[in-house]
């Protein structure tokens, strides 16, 4: 029975354990829990607002805030969407459109210390994913971008000459870069010379070897927002 017990143990801790990783933040964490509290019933609602959410944004976060699971405030609803894996990016991408709070309380979770500018890019659209179109919500992505990436790299800015006005030229850059290296209907390729003159004409400052480098890193590794 002893025996019995521990295992049923182990396995509702391996399971409390899954969940937690994939809700990996949540209000109702801080909380000091009554008696009686249900981590069964606490998942099984997770559960179903995210299911909610992929339906509609507004009413999945509405139904987490109804059952106590979420506090209705920018940087607590950012932490619940930079740390689950549940929610589906197209509907993520609406709610942030409309919750530019929110929006940049994410982007403030992201630590780009010592990641190369491509690297780092495509870190970034994995938790917060590019529009299909260019438009003003591209632009307010990447602008919030640079603006991380130089606080998270201060020497490297200080080295290389960048500043959050160069790093957004250079993000444009490599994304239509990617688009150029990866697209079938695109047959001819832009050339590394092609791509180092082009860049420094609209970021003067930054070395011509440091955005060849760029060019490398796209042409190895692929798209920076696919």
């Amino acid at each position: 029975v002893k025996l019995r017990f521990l295992s049923l143990h182990s396995a509702f801790v391996d399971h409390s354990s899954a969940n937690c990783s994939t809700w990996g933040h949540c209000s109702i964490y801080n909380k000091r829990l009554r008696a009686g509290f249900s981590y069964r019933r606490l998942y099984l609602q997770l559960d179903e607002g995210s299911l909610t959410f992929n339906a509609n944004p507004q009413e999945g976060i509405s139904y987490f805030m109804s059952k106590g699971i979420l506090v209705d405030h920018p940087k607590e609803l950012a932490k619940f969407i930079f740390y689950t894996r549940r929610l589906n990016w197209k509907m993520l991408r609406i709610y942030l459109d409309e919750r530019r709070d929110v929006l940049d309380e994410l982007v403030t979770l992201h630590n780009f210390s010592n990641q190369f500018l491509p690297n780092a890019l495509r870190e970034f659209f994995r938790h917060i994913h590019a529009p299909e179109e260019r438009g003003e919500y591209l632009e307010t992505l990447i602008t919030k971008f640079s603006h991380r990436f130089c606080a998270c790299n201060p020497a490297l800015v200080r080295d290389l000459g960048l500043n959050p006005d160069a790093v957004y030229v250079l993000c444009y850059s490599l994304i239509l870069l990617s688009i150029d290296l990866t697209s079938p209907h695109v047959k001819n390729k832009m050339s590394k010379r092609e791509f180092i003159r082009n860049t420094r004409r609209a970021a003067h400052n930054v070395s011509e070897d440091f955005v060849g480098h760029l060019y490398d890193n796209i042409y190895l590794i692929g798209h920076v927002a696919a």
